[in-house]
């Protein structure tokens, strides 16, 4: 299932509270414990939402999610699925039946065992209609979920479904925190009690989340002690911390990746294509924008090559649709709308408008000026350039545009939700299977759902549930790539690139890699050899 994603990493250690602080560690003492202690130090641009994996749809509240709730199934390094809280499974009857062994050892984080009856109320909350989650679509295909045992679950199918197995990796909540009270309000929806390698710790709003190491996580105890995401919403600023060696991780820009080696001599950098694509986004219940021919007008309009050279310094390649290269579902006979203002200019005469003396564009009835706004959100360098290009691309064409930059949460929850917006630059990070159902499909509008641009397109919808309910892949990327080419030639999202991921990580850490599946698979793992440790947890008596 996709997540609605941001480049959020940076954070500053000198501002932990409550009973305990950090400090200097002396290397002698560190040498005599079993674990490698540590804290590790990172940064969000924007504040969590919800520490709950069936409400959260942004990245900031999916890092945390991942550290503190665990899927059914997960993918491993080479995108292969494996268990986690499943030990084992079948799939059955064609693809409509699954049967989960469930882990006997899995205790959460208060104690309480974890079971079966877990595993349905999480599923019993993903298609309840008065739950706020994005999700529901997954669930809602399944006809029966019964308990055989405390540890065995059967899920039967209405249909065959193809990505069922993984939609399994969605972290399960436990029944006996949330039963008793409103599930979209409860408390623990800030203080999470999951059953991950790290447990909930503190949560101080726009400034920082602490997790702390699960001491009896079932897979074994995390290297690391403490886990600090710390909400830095500017990426320059993010910078300046990482120079001074405040902070362990952040996704660094372009121009901060080209950055002088000295900058970068307690860090190791890393390259590799991020499974996502950044996107200007359509309000279709505009009136404006519910017209294709101006939609393409600003496709023709944007030189995706300014962007791709002067703000991605070539980092990053010009999108064409919903599935990016590596992708098997990506359509490469899609050829992207060519940079062209003379015809932009013909397709908004075709649509009403006409030049004006000053040079904008105006509605040849009302003789309004045809005048939008473009949003994305605060401390994204990389977006707000590309929002000033796009302006600048526009004004060529007679359009006026307006930029207006918004913090995170109130980004999302007021205008994104609310499809209180003209035009949006953002960006998705997507499930490894192609199904992007609660994207593109007609019936996923409602609040909080991500269909929040409105699109429609009914053999689009039909192609969406095709897909979802067809094995075999080469059968499905037939389905896919022709829902490449329909989006792409529909035009709700101009699709500006797919961008490379560019994180950076402190040299004392030991286990950071790369593989197909990008990098952090192995964070459990991570460790710092005793001489090098910086930071230890000290309790006040």
């Amino acid at each position: 299932m996709p997540i609605l994603f941001l480049a959020v990493f940076c954070f500053l250690v000198s501002c932990t509270g409550g009973g305990e602080k950090i400090k200097e560690i002396e290397t002698a003492k560190m040498q005599k414990s079993k674990y490698s202690g540590d804290t590790y130090v990172a940064a969000l641009l924007g504040d969590a939402s919800y520490l709950n994996p069936v409400l959260a749809s942004d990245s900031a509240s999916a890092m945390i999610n991942n550290l503190v709730y665990n899927g059914l199934v997960k993918y491993d390094k080479d995108i292969k699925i494996t268990g986690v809280l499943a030990e084992k499974w079948q799939v059955l009857d064609g693809g409509k039946t699954i049967v989960f062994h469930l882990r006997k050892n899995v205790k959460w984080h208060d104690g309480k065992p974890f079971s079966a009856e877990d595993v349905k109320f999480t599923y019993e909350k993903l298609i309840d209609p008065k739950t706020k989650t994005p999700y529901s679509s997954d669930y809602l295909l399944v006809k029966s979920f019964k308990i055989i045992d405390p540890h065995t679950i059967k899920i039967d199918y209405k249909k065959p479904f193809s990505p069922a197995l993984e939609s399994w990796g969605i972290g399960i909540i436990p029944k006996h925190i949330f039963e008793k009270s409103d599930f979209n309000s409860n408390p623990a929806n800030r203080m999470p009690v999951g059953t991950g390698p790290f447990k909930f710790k503190e949560w101080k709003t726009d400034e920082k989340i602490v997790l702390v190491a699960n001491e009896n996580y079932f897979e074994g105890r995390p290297y690391i002690n403490r886990v600090i995401y710390r909400i830095v919403p500017d990426q320059s600023v993010q910078f300046l911390e990482l120079r001074n060696e405040s902070i362990d991780e952040m996704g660094l820009t372009p121009d901060q990746f080209n950055a002088y080696d000295e900058f970068f001599k307690s860090y190791n950098k890393f390259r590799y294509p991020a499974f996502s694509y950044t996107y200007l986004g359509f309000n279709l219940q505009n009136p404006i924008f519910s017209d294709t021919e101006v939609r393409k007008a600003i496709a023709h309009a944007i030189d995706k090559s300014k962007i791709i050279d002067g703000v991605l310094l070539g980092m990053g390649k010009p999108a064409t649709g919903p599935f990016p290269p590596t992708s098997w579902a990506y359509n490469p006979d899609v050829k992207d709308f060519e940079h062209n203002p003379e015809l932009s200019k013909k397709l908004l005469q075709k649509a009403g408008f006409e030049l004006n003396h000053k040079g904008f564009m105006v509605d040849k009835k009302t003789k309004k000026i045809l005048e939008i706004t473009i949003m994305t959100n605060q401390g994204n360098k990389i977006r707000a350039m590309c929002a000033e290009i796009i302006q600048s691309q526009l004004k060529n064409i007679g359009i006026k545009t307006n930029i207006r930059i918004i913090e995170w949460s109130t980004f999302i929850h007021q205008f994104i939700d609310k499809k209180n917006f003209d035009a949006v630059i953002l960006g998705w990070s997507l499930s490894r299977d192609p199904d992007q159902f609660s994207i593109w499909h007609s019936e996923q509008t409602k609040q909080g759902q991500y269909n929040f641009v409105s699109y429609k397109n009914p053999e689009v919808d039909k192609l969406l549930k095709l897909g979802r309910t067809t094995f075999g892949q080469s059968e499905r990327q037939n389905i896919y790539r022709k829902i490449h080419r329909i989006i792409h030639a529909d035009a709700p999202y101009i699709f500006l690139y797919y961008p490379e991921a560019l994180p950076v990580i402190h040299k004392r850490f030991i286990g950071p890699e790369v593989s197909p599946l990008g990098i952090g698979w192995n964070f459990r793992e991570w460790r710092v050899p005793a001489e090098k440790i910086k930071y230890e947890l000290v309790e006040k008596p």
